[in-house]
C-alpha cells in the first residue's frame, strides 16, 4: 500500500511540472493553429479612436526616461487623443528635472507629479489613473519606463477596443542586449515563451491571463484601484476585468524593446517579489478556479497556479522516488533517483564552477535558472505568509538599448 501511494505521488507530481511547463504550451500551440484575432477595428485614422491617458511610475529613472519620452511622443497615434502622466516615486536623481522639462514643454499633453514620500508603483498609478479623469480618457495604457514601444505600438493595442467586451490589450515585449554570462538569454527566452503563450490564450478563449507589466492598454472604466500590500498590479486588473465578464487580448504587433537582467541575484529578488504578489493574488482570486468559470479557470490553473506549486510538486517527486528507491529492487528507481539528483544538486553547482571558469553552457544554465525561480516562489511564499509590509519597489539596473 505504500508503495502505491509512493508511486501515485511521484506520478501526479511528475506529471503536474511537466503538464504546466510543457504539456500544456504544446496544447496552446495546437488549439491556436490556423486562428488570428477576430473583429472589428479601428482604422489609423479612424476619428473615433479613444482619448489615451499614458500612465507610468517612476524612481530613479534618469537613464532611461529621455529615450522613453522621445518613443511616447513619436507615436503614430493623434496628438491630441494621447496624455502622458508620470509620478515620480520620490525620485533622488535627475528624474524629476527631466520630467519638469517635458511638462514645460507640452503643457497639454505631459503631466507631472513628483511625490515626495516613496509609495511604490500601485499607489502612483492609482493617483495617476484618478487624475487622467480630467481628460475623459477612455483607455490607460500603464508601461514601464524602461519598455521602449515601435512607433505604431500604442495605435495597434488601442485599435482593438472597438469591441466592447474587450477590456485589456497586452503588448509584444521583446529584449536586447542578452550577454552569455548570467542568466539573460534564460529570461528572454522564458519572457518570450510567456507572450507567445498569453497570445495563443488570447485566440483561443479570450483570456490573455495576466499582461507582462510593462505596456499594456486597459478600458478606463475597468480600471480597479490597487489595495494596499498588492505587489503584482498587472495580474489584479485582468482578473478583476474577468470578473467583470471582460476579454483579455495579447498584440504581437504592438512591439516594445526592454533590456533584461542577467544578473541572476538582481533577478532573483524580483521574481522573489513577483511570487509573493502572486500568492496574494490566489488568496483574492482563488474563487475563478472554480469549474463554474468554464476557460478561465482552466487557463488559471494550468498557466499559473500549477506553476506556483512548481516547489511542491518538485519535493513531493523527489521524496516520492527516494521511498520508492526503499521499498523496491527495481533498477528503474535508482536510475529515475539518481537522474533527479543529478539535476537538482549537481548540474546547479557544475554550473555555477563553469561560471567562476568564465565558461557558460546554456542548457546547464537553464536547469540552474529553473531550480532558482522555484526556490524564489519558495522564498516569495514564505514572504506573503509573514506579510507584505511594503509595495515600494527598487528597479533593475537599467541599460540603453
Amino acid at each position: 500500500m505504500i508503495f502505491g501511494i509512493g508511486l501515485t505521488i511521484f506520478l501526479l507530481s511528475s506529471f503536474a511540472v511537466v503538464y504546466t511547463y510543457v504539456l500544456y504550451p504544446l496544447l496552446l500551440r495546437f488549439l491556436s493553429q490556423g486562428k488570428a484575432l477576430q473583429g472589428s477595428t479601428y482604422a489609423q485614422e479612424d476619428p473615433d479612436l479613444p482619448v489615451l491617458a499614458v500612465l507610468m511610475a517612476a524612481h530613479n529613472e534618469e537613464l532611461v526616461l529621455e529615450q522613453k519620452m522621445q518613443h511616447l511622443l513619436a507615436a503614430e497615434y493623434p496628438a491630441q487623443k494621447l496624455h502622458i502622466y508620470v509620478g515620480s516615486d520620490c525620485s533622488t536623481d535627475a528624474t524629476n528635472d527631466i520630467m519638469q522639462a517635458y511638462a514645460a514643454q507640452y503643457p497639454s499633453r505631459i503631466h507631472f507629479f513628483p511625490f515626495q514620500e516613496r509609495q511604490g508603483k500601485p499607489a502612483i498609478i492609482n493617483q495617476l489613473a484618478e487624475a487622467a479623469k480630467a481628460v475623459s480618457a477612455e483607455v490607460l495604457l500603464i508601461t514601464d519606463a524602461n519598455v521602449m514601444p515601435k512607433p505604431a505600438s500604442i495605435y495597434e493595442l488601442l485599435k482593438h477596443f472597438k469591441q466592447r467586451d474587450i477590456v485589456l490589450v497586452d503588448s509584444n515585449i521583446q529584449h536586447y542586449d542578452s550577454e552569455a554570462a548570467g542568466i539573460g538569454r534564460n529570461e528572454q527566452g522564458y519572457i518570450s515563451q510567456e507572450v507567445q503563450a498569453k497570445y495563443q490564450e488570447g485566440l483561443i478563449w479570450g483570456r490573455t491571463l495576466g499582461p507582462l507589466g510593462g505596456f499594456f492598454a486597459l478600458r478606463a472604466s475597468h480600471f480597479s484601484a490597487i489595495p494596499k500590500g498588492y505587489l503584482v498590479d498587472d495580474f489584479y486588473w485582468a482578473m478583476r476585468a474577468f470578473e467583470q465578464g471582460g476579454r483579455a487580448i495579447s498584440e504581437l504587433k504592438a512591439l516594445c524593446l526592454e533590456d533584461v537582467s542577467g544578473n541572476l541575484a538582481g533577478e532573483f529578488r524580483r521574481k522573489v517579489r513577483i511570487a509573493s504578489g502572486n500568492y496574494k493574488n490566489l488568496a483574492t482570486f482563488k474563487h475563478l478556479l472554480l469549474p463554474k468559470w468554464g476557460s478561465l479557470a482552466f487557463v488559471f490553473w494550468s498557466h499559473k497556479v500549477l506553476r506556483w506549486l512548481g516547489p511542491v510538486f518538485i519535493v513531493l517527486s523527489w521524496s516520492s522516488l527516494a521511498l520508492l528507491n526503499l521499498l523496491d529492487n527495481n533498477l528503474i528507481w535508482p536510475l529515475l533517483f539518481t537522474g533527479q539528483n543529478l539535476l537538482f544538486f549537481i548540474v546547479p553547482l557544475l554550473d555555477w564552477l563553469l561560471e567562476q571558469m568564465g565558461i557558460h553552457q546554456k542548457y546547464l544554465r537553464y536547469i540552474r535558472y529553473f531550480l532558482a525561480m522555484n526556490i524564489a516562489l519558495v522564498k516569495g511564499f514564505i514572504n506573503y505568509i509573514k506579510g507584505v509590509k511594503t509595495n515600494v519597489w527598487q528597479p533593475t539596473k537599467r541599460k540603453l538599448g
